[in-house]
C-alpha cells in the first residue's frame, strides 16, 4: 500500500512540473513578441529650396607687413606713433651708422685723389708721356673707389627703416636705444582702408566661383550685420588635403579689423524638385546614410544620398520618392522589417519649429 502511494505521488509531482514548464514556455513566447514601435512620419514632397552655401572666412588687411630693420645695431632714432596713419616713405627707425659714415668719407677722399691721378695720367698719355698700363691702373683705382662708395652707401641705407606703403601702425615692440637685429619686429603696418575676405569652399562648388561675383558677408554674428564682397581671385589649385578651394574677395563697405571671423554666404542656384528631410532622421553608417521608410506597416531601412543641408534639414538626392513615409521620431527604437505604429504625420513646418 505504501509503495502505491509513493508511486502515485511521484507521478503527480512530474505532472505538476511538466505543466509548470509549459506555462513558462508560453510566458517566454509572449515576452518575445514586443509591441510595435510608436513613430511619427513625414510624407516626402517636392520643396523649392535656395541652394545657399555658408562657409567660414577671415578678414585680412589689404597690405600687411612686419617692420624689421635690415641692419644689426643700436637704435638711434625711433618714430612709431602707435595706431596712427603714416605715409609711404616716412622714416620709422634708424640704426647706429657712424662707422659706416666714416668709411664712406674715407672712400670719398681716396676717390678724389685717384681721380686727380687719373686726370694727370690721361693728359700724359695723350702725348705719349706715360705707359697705357699705368693709366689703366689709375682708371681702375677710380672705378674701385666708386664701387666702394656705392657699397658703403647701400649699407647706410639699410640702417634707415621707412614705411613701404600708406597704412596704420600697430603697437611698438622696442624702445629707443635698444640693440636690434634683422629678426627684431619694430611694429606692424597695415592698410585697412580696404580689407579683403579669405574663405574656402568645397571643390564641388568651384564652378560657381567666378571673378567679379558678389557674396554676402556677415561681419557680426550677434547683430547679423551683413554686407557685400566682390571676388577678385582664387587659388589655381585645390587643396589636396581638405579638397577645398581658397577664394579672396574685397569688402565693398564697412570698417572691419583684420583677423575678424566672418560668415560668407554664396548662392549655388535653386532646385525645385528637392526632397527635404530632418537631419536627425538619418542613421549614419560606416559607408552609407540610411533612413527608415514605413511601408505596409513595417520598417524598411533605405540607403540615401544627400546634397544641400542647413541647420535642420538636408536634401535627399537619391533613395527616396515623392510620397514615402519617412520615420522622423523614434528612429532608435525601430528595427529592420519590424512592425511600427504611426502616431502622427508631421510637416516640415512643424518639425522646423520643434
Amino acid at each position: 500500500m505504501k509503495v502505491n502511494q509513493l508511486a502515485t505521488g511521484i507521478i503527480f509531482s512530474s505532472l505538476l512540473i511538466s505543466c509548470g514548464n509549459k506555462k513558462d514556455d508560453k510566458t517566454a513566447n509572449v515576452k518575445k513578441q514586443d509591441p510595435p514601435a510608436v513613430v511619427d512620419v513625414l510624407i516626402t514632397s517636392q520643396k523649392t529650396i535656395t541652394n545657399n552655401v555658408e562657409v567660414n572666412g577671415m578678414v585680412v588687411a589689404n597690405e600687411y607687413v612686419e617692420l624689421h630693420p635690415e641692419a644689426n645695431g643700436r637704435l638711434t632714432y625711433l618714430n612709431v606713433p602707435e595706431g596712427n596713419f603714416i605715409k609711404q616713405g616716412t622714416v620709422i627707425a634708424k640704426v647706429y651708422d657712424a662707422d659706416l659714415q666714416a668709411q664712406l668719407n674715407k672712400s670719398k677722399v681716396q676717390l678724389e685723389l685717384a681721380q686727380k691721378t687719373e686726370e694727370r695720367l690721361r693728359k700724359l698719355l695723350a702725348v705719349n708721356g706715360v705707359n697705357q698700363s699705368d693709366y689703366d691702373n689709375a682708371l681702375n683705382a677710380v672705378n674701385g673707389y666708386k664701387a666702394d662708395i656705392q657699397y658703403t652707401q647701400s649699407l647706410i641705407d639699410k640702417t634707415v627703416l621707412k614705411a613701404p606703403f600708406n597704412g596704420e601702425l600697430g603697437l611698438r615692440q622696442v624702445s629707443p636705444g635698444a640693440f636690434v637685429t634683422t629678426a627684431t619686429v619694430i611694429a606692424t603696418l597695415q592698410q585697412v582702408d580696404k580689407v579683403k575676405i579669405d574663405f574656402t569652399v568645397p571643390e564641388q562648388y568651384s564652378s560657381i566661383i567666378q571673378k567679379g561675383n558678389t557674396v554676402n558677408v556677415t561681419i557680426d554674428a550677434l547683430k547679423q550685420k551683413a554686407t557685400k564682397a566682390t571676388i577678385i581671385a582664387t587659388e589655381p589649385q585645390i587643396n589636396q588635403n581638405s579638397r577645398n578651394l581658397k577664394v579672396r574677395a574685397v569688402l565693398s563697405e564697412g570698417k572691419v579689423n583684420p583677423g575678424t571671423f566672418v560668415k560668407v554666404t554664396l548662392s549655388a542656384g535653386a532646385d525645385a524638385k528637392a526632397i527635404m528631410i530632418p537631419t536627425g532622421c538619418i542613421i549614419p553608417d560606416d559607408k552609407n546614410k540610411i533612413v527608415i521608410v514605413v511601408k505596409d506597416g513595417k520598417a524598411n531601412y533605405t540607403k540615401v544620398e544627400t546634397g544641400v543641408r542647413d541647420a535642420a534639414f538636408v536634401e535627399v538626392t537619391k533613395g527616396l520618392n515623392i510620397g514615402d513615409s519617412v520615420v522622423v521620431t523614434g528612429v532608435l527604437f525601430v528595427r529592420p522589417k519590424a512592425a511600427v505604429k504611426v502616431r502622427s504625420v508631421k510637416t516640415l513646418e512643424q518639425l522646423s519649429n520643434q
